[in-house]
């Protein structure tokens, strides 16, 4: 975690002035105070898209946290000497927010320092019975997915997050963000909204469409891109709350996405990572976390030009409905992706 930070002060100094930081928020764990940083790059007019790139919602899962790390150096690199890099920032705001939790980062916990588990600390509720625990508890922090306290605020960390997304991203009139976890299954899932609900999203066509420039532009990619109900329901999911406060503004287009690593393939090739806390979270074998960081790169970068380019590939008035169909198909009227 600490390692971390000063990571980003490092990447600030290489960035020739042009990556912006400030703190949202700070969170006290053991004994230290710790910031909630926020990296900006790129044109903020409310005119151009804007992508967010989050990491780090829950402390055990640190590789997700590195996956952002990773590309936003790879972007410092690259300001140096990459002019296409310089262009695409001037149609496109680039956000990052790679320590969401920095407490539950240092004390390795999937909570914060709270005992809350940021992923269930919304106010949305499930419209159907969710898994016992997993879908999100109120019962006591001393047991995992404890969402807080009936009624209560959103911890520091979720409200901070929240208002990033406010801030930075739903100003302008299109913006795509993804969040990196880790820990389910033995694929690499994409997942969208909703969380809460098996119905689909208003921006179904839009998320078809994106889904097919994957599946166009990187043939052989090894992602399972679908909504995250096909697998589980849960209560409170911060994502479900901003995209249905992103869809009280029908002028702006808002599509969050979730990339969850599939974390048992790790385990399947070391099995002794079961012995560890975190070994079911992360690579822990050298060369593997360099692949799992090589792999998703791609795909941050992939999410970079799609942002910029959003108003080519984004479905026409006319075609909306054909594409919604379409996607109607492939998620919810039994087949399978």
């Amino acid at each position: 975690m600490l390692e971390s930070l000063h990571l980003l002060d490092r990447l600030q100094s290489q960035s020739l002035g042009l990556l912006e930081r400030r703190d949202v928020a700070v969170v006290v764990a053991a004994g230290r105070e710790l910031p909630v940083p926020v990296l900006s790059l790129g044109n903020a007019s409310p005119d151009v898209p804007a992508i967010g790139y989050f990491g780090g919602v829950h402390g055990l899962e640190r590789i997700g946290s590195q996956v952002v790390l990773s590309f936003l150096a790879s972007l410092v690199s690259r300001l140096r000497w990459d002019d296409l890099l310089h262009e695409q920032l001037r149609g496109l705001r680039m956000v990052f927010m790679p320590l969401v939790n920095p407490g539950g980062l240092l004390l390795g916990t999937r909570a914060n320092p709270a005992g809350v588990d940021l992923m269930r600390n919304s106010p949305v509720e499930a419209e159907r019975p969710v898994p016992v625990l997993v879908g999100g508890q109120r019962l006591s922090p001393s047991l995992p997915w404890y969402r807080g306290e009936a009624g209560a605020k959103m911890q520091p960390e979720a409200q901070a997050l929240c208002q990033v997304v406010c801030d930075e991203l739903l100003r302008h009139r299109a913006a795509l963000s993804i969040d990196c976890h880790s820990g389910f299954g033995l694929d690499d899932r994409i997942w969208f909204p909703f969380a809460c609900s098996t119905r689909p999203i208003t921006h179904l066509p839009e998320m078809l469409a994106l889904s097919e420039l994957l599946d166009q532009t990187h043939a052989q990619h090894r992602y399972v891109f679908e909504p995250q109900s096909r697998q589980y329901l849960t209560h409170g999911d911060l994502w479900d709350y901003l995209y249905l406060e992103s869809c009280q503004m029908p002028e702006r287009v808002f599509l969050p996405l979730t990339l969850e690593m599939g974390s048992w393939v790790w385990v399947k090739k070391n099995p002794r990572q079961l012995f560890s806390r975190d070994g079911i979270f992360n690579p822990k074998v050298s060369h593997r976390q360099q692949r799992v960081l090589r792999r998703h790169l791609v795909w941050l970068d992939f999410c970079a030009r799609a942002a910029f380019s959003m108003p080519r590939w984004l479905p026409s008035a006319d075609g909306r409905e054909a594409v919604r169909e379409r996607a109607l198909d492939r998620w919810y009227r039994g087949a399978r992706a």
